[in-house]
């Protein structure tokens, strides 16, 4: 058993976490599907790369003429398939990593991530696949019941259309078990996210002293989020411990409820922190699924 950080929820939530049934519960252990819906089995998306694995899964389980033009032209794709909540499930297929130049894709400026400098040598961390394209349209497409493409793309070059944007569907699926275990814990699903993906561009800038952002943050490889609850929607985090304040309190409770989510869902174990607000935000809690534990 992982060592619990965050004591602020009480022992019957946990308890409620591990007795409660999520509302829509995951696809059977038989359905070939499952693995594309996650563990949670919401996700609507299936994100890849031409030629990886997960392609070739898809070609087994969808063999038609669509996954060959997808190979070809990278974008989105209905499967033919519903999801579990009987919406479309949708291939992004990835365009290449290789395909930018320098520092930007088709005029949209990313930076370089740390494996393409000397400086970045010694990162633990491997480059991105590629990067899904995303068009104002595609922004408003939903990639899980609670959370649309565009929650995720990095929050710079607003007129700059299509934008690209490094996402991984394991943290969709987290994201989706986060607002499960709110549900079961008597709160409000209202998850949001305040920081997505991040360029290494856009990073940079955070990357000094009170800066608070990491050189080699994960939000640059698509699996890291800031989030908080805001049921009331003042874009502020809500009383989730019930003193009667918003304050880092209230963020520890969201990082105690996620530890949790991570104890039944170890495949999904990551980052995690709590964050005080500041004259800009709010508190807030970053999550990731790195693979392993990482506290601070």
């Amino acid at each position: 058993m992982m060592r619990i950080k965050y004591w602020k929820p009480l022992i019957a939530l946990a308890l409620a976490l591990f007795t409660c049934a999520p509302a829509t519960a995951a696809p059977a252990l038989g359905d070939p599907l499952s693995a594309l819906r996650g563990e949670s089995g919401r996700l609507r998306a299936v994100i890849a790369r031409a030629g990886s694995e997960t392609e070739r899964m898809l070609e087994r389980l969808f063999p038609n003429a669509l996954l060959a033009h997808a190979a070809r032209v990278p974008g989105l794709y209905d499967l033919g398939s519903p999801a579990s909540d009987g919406d479309p499930l949708v291939l992004l297929s990835l365009v290449p990593f290789e395909a930018k130049r320098g520092s930007t894709l088709h005029g949209y400026h990313l930076g370089r991530w740390p494996q393409e400098t000397r400086a970045g040598s010694r990162n633990e961390y491997a480059p991105p696949e590629g990067f899904v394209e995303v068009t104002r349209e595609a922004a408003q497409m939903r990639v899980s019941p609670h959370f649309r493409l565009g929650d995720f793309v990095t929050h710079d070059q607003a007129d700059v259309w299509p934008k690209y944007v490094v996402l991984r569907t394991p943290l969709i699926d987290k994201l989706e078990l986060v607002g499960d275990a709110l549900v079961a814990a008597g709160k409000a699903d209202s998850l949001r996210v305040m920081s997505g993906f991040r360029t290494p561009e856009y990073n940079a800038r955070g990357v000094r002293p009170g800066g608070g952002r990491a050189a080699d943050s994960r939000h640059m490889y698509g699996d890291a989020s800031d989030i908080f609850v805001d049921a009331d929607g003042d874009g502020r985090m809500d009383d989730l411990d019930g003193d009667g304040r918003v304050t880092v309190d209230d963020a520890r409770w969201l990082a105690g409820l996620i530890e949790q989510v991570e104890v039944q869902h170890p495949d999904l174990l990551g980052g995690l922190s709590a964050y005080p607000a500041t004259s800009e935000h709010g508190p807030f809690v970053h999550t990731d699924v790195r693979g392993r534990a990482a506290r601070w």
